[in-house]
């Protein structure tokens, strides 16, 4: 925290900004403050301050916290656990995802370079394939008026 620092004596709002936030124990305080702030402690309003600010010092001394009971040990174990397996499965997913983005792009990439270099060659000859006949295509889609003949 950025404390702004003020040359000359200490008011009674400063110091008491400044024991709210350090304590009333002025070691603990920024160096540059110090020298002020003993000056300002010993007047009766800075005492007065202090003591109020050692009550709360004292008050949070006191309090302390109870160590967590095995079962919430356990549960938040198990909780973290089941959160990273968890993470990593979805991790693993997005990963699938990606290469399968990244081959599905490269496939669009391989027609697009293929239809647009790729000439388009005129065979020189025809091939016959398995409709095809030396009479003519008798394929599903022939003229039924071959048949008739």
């Amino acid at each position: 925290m950025a404390e702004k620092t003020m040359n000359g004596p200490m008011d009674a709002g400063r110091f008491a900004a400044l024991a709210d936030a350090y304590g009333s124990a002025l070691h603990r305080w920024p160096p540059a403050e110090q020298a002020a702030a003993m000056l300002f402690a010993g007047t009766d309003e800075g005492r007065a301050i202090l003591r109020r600010a050692g009550r709360l010092d004292a008050m949070l001394d006191r309090h302390r916290v109870e160590a967590p009971s095995p079962a919430l040990y356990h549960a938040i174990v198990a909780r973290a656990a089941t959160e990273v397996r968890q993470e990593r499965r979805r991790r693993f997913w997005w990963l699938g995802f990606g290469l399968a983005g990244v081959g599905l792009a490269g496939a669009v990439a391989g027609l697009a370079l293929v239809t647009v270099v790729a000439p388009d060659i005129q065979p020189d000859h025809y091939v016959m394939d398995a409709n095809a006949t030396s009479f003519g295509d008798a394929g599903p889609d022939a003229d039924q008026a071959e048949e008739d003949l």
